[in-house]
């Protein structure tokens, strides 16, 4: 299959981009949809460029979990609030434990321990897809990227771990950027390990000399 790899290239990077920019508040969700399809499409594409459908396989798994994570988070949250505005809470009343609020801190709690496990699932699978993008391209900026996302989802239980996630993306973006066509990845499988290996090359014949009768 003819796969244009110019057009795979613009469409990963958008979708990285969008992806990232998905932080921004209000309109980032549209944004963050838009560049999963992107990159869905664009992983599509590489892994026929390629001949590994594991990299598409292994980033939609990612993209998937990670959905799973942030519709668990926003469940999570949106029935806290309910289960507090039920109490009267908001509206001045004094704080008091009752089984509307043990409900909305137990549904709380639930709904981000299951989008902490998503995470980290997604992360995982992603990680893989950047690992063999690493390998096929010769970008070492994508496996600088899948441990940082990883260690990053494992992280955001205190905090910081979406800084990692943020400057993860950040690598993604530069991989995408600066990966070439197969004839222009050069070999360097003795200095990092990453890029294709050259194909052997047919030992030379050793010469003959004709020898005097």
């Amino acid at each position: 299959m003819n796969v244009n790899f110019q057009y795979s290239k613009t469409l990963a990077i958008e979708g990285s981009v969008l992806l990232l920019l998905g932080l921004i508040p209000t309109v980032g969700w549209v944004l963050g949809i838009v560049g999963i399809v992107l990159l869905f499409r664009a992983t599509k594409e590489l892994s026929y460029y390629y001949q590994d459908e594991s990299i598409h396989q292994n980033a939609w798994t990612g993209l998937k979990y990670y959905i799973v994570a942030l519709i668990a988070a926003a469940v999570a949250i949106g029935v806290g609030v309910v289960s507090f505005a039920t109490t009267g809470l908001f509206a001045g009343e004094p704080f008091a434990f009752t089984a509307g609020i043990v409900g909305g801190i137990v549904a709380i709690l639930a709904g981000l321990v299951i989008a902490f496990v998503f995470y980290i699932l997604a992360a995982v699978h992603l990680r893989k897809a950047y690992e063999t993008l690493a390998q096929k391209t010769g970008e070492s900026s994508f496996a600088t990227a899948g441990i940082l996302l990883l260690v990053g989802a494992i992280l955001t239980i205190v905090g910081v771990g979406l800084a990692l996630i943020f400057v993860s993306w950040i690598f993604v973006i530069i991989g995408f950027s600066t990966m070439k066509p197969k004839e222009y990845q050069p070999y360097n499988g003795q200095t990092n390990g990453y890029g294709y290996t050259a194909p052997p090359t047919q030992p030379e014949q050793p010469k003959t000399t004709a020898t005097q009768p």
